[in-house]
């Protein structure tokens, strides 16, 4: 295990329990924390990392932090919920060191943990459901003071039910993981670009972020990420495109847009370039399965 995630800290924001009716629709939904559930009753949909999950009793689920999601109850479910903050040394982020799942068969103790946990931090759970209400940092922040009121053994036996919940997800550590020399702004600078698709983002835009040579913030980029920043760019853009075709009944020009790329003969050439797929083709053969 690399000793970067032995600095891993999981800080509670949120938790509880939830019914959930259709007015649990949002879109367009990018959150700088982990959220995980449980599901009790009914069903809903949840759209993220170009895939389309039910939500379904008796399972346990996770969204990544700086996820691009949808989330979508056409009738009604229960939920137990949790979000927390990850933290780790360097600017990293547990989800560079491994592959996860996002779904999962609950087990007896996974639901005693979603219970413990909210008995051990009661009143934190969202006074409203909508991500737009609570989805910023600085509201974020202020429930770190909520932690810091804790006793220590409540302290930490929280942050120890979050590492076990996180752990129900872990698939295969990755080949390669992060080099321990890169700058804690280069993985800051992956959550700037999967907040700015929509934006006409440039090399020297992300170099500057960086405080970096535009060249070695590319060169650096390259090695710890495997393409160029160019690259990566149009291939996050083109998975957000295909969420979007996927989870919502936006026009081509429409989505275009929404990931920065507004000319709808490029957007559909790029598309074909990366799925070998025009979108709509994309869209009417994933919507009939």
């Amino acid at each position: 295990m690399s000793k970067i995630l032995q600095s891993l800290k999981l800080s509670l924001l949120n938790t509880g329990y939830a019914k959930l009716d259709p007015l649990w629709d949002y879109d367009d939904v990018i959150s700088p924390f982990i959220r995980l559930y449980y599901i009790t009753k009914g069903s809903a949909m949840v759209y993220h990392s170009n895939e389309a999950i039910e939500l379904k009793p008796g399972h346990i689920y996770l969204i990544p932090s700086y996820t691009f999601g949808r989330y979508k109850c056409d009738e009604y479910h229960e939920q137990y919920y949790i979000s927390c903050l990850e933290e780790i040394k360097n600017g990293y982020s547990i989800f560079n060191f491994s592959s996860f799942i996002y779904e999962s068969k609950a087990n007896p103790m996974d639901l005693y943990y979603f219970k413990r946990i909210l008995e051990l931090n009661p009143n934190r759970q969202l006074e409203n459901n909508n991500p737009k209400v609570y989805d910023n940092r600085p509201t974020l922040m202020e429930f770190e003071k909520r932690n810091e009121e804790l006793s220590l053994s409540a302290y930490m036996e929280t942050h120890a039910i979050l590492e076990i919940i996180l752990s129900r997800f872990i698939g295969a550590a990755n080949s390669q993981s992060p080099k321990s020399s890169v700058k804690k702004e280069f993985g800051m600078v992956l959550n700037y670009i999967h907040e700015n698709l929509h934006e006409n983002l440039t090399v020297k835009q992300l170099a500057d972020f960086c405080h970096l040579n535009t060249d070695y913030f590319s060169r650096v980029f390259s090695q710890n990420f495997g393409m160029r920043p160019n690259k990566y760019i149009q291939s996050k853009r083109i998975e957000r495109a295909q969420l979007l075709l996927l989870s919502t009944s936006n026009s081509l020009k429409q989505i275009a847009e929404k990931v920065g790329l507004e000319n709808p003969s490029y957007f559909t050439r790029i598309f074909k370039n990366h799925t070998g797929k025009t979108p709509g083709v994309f869209r009417e053969e994933r919507l009939q399965k």
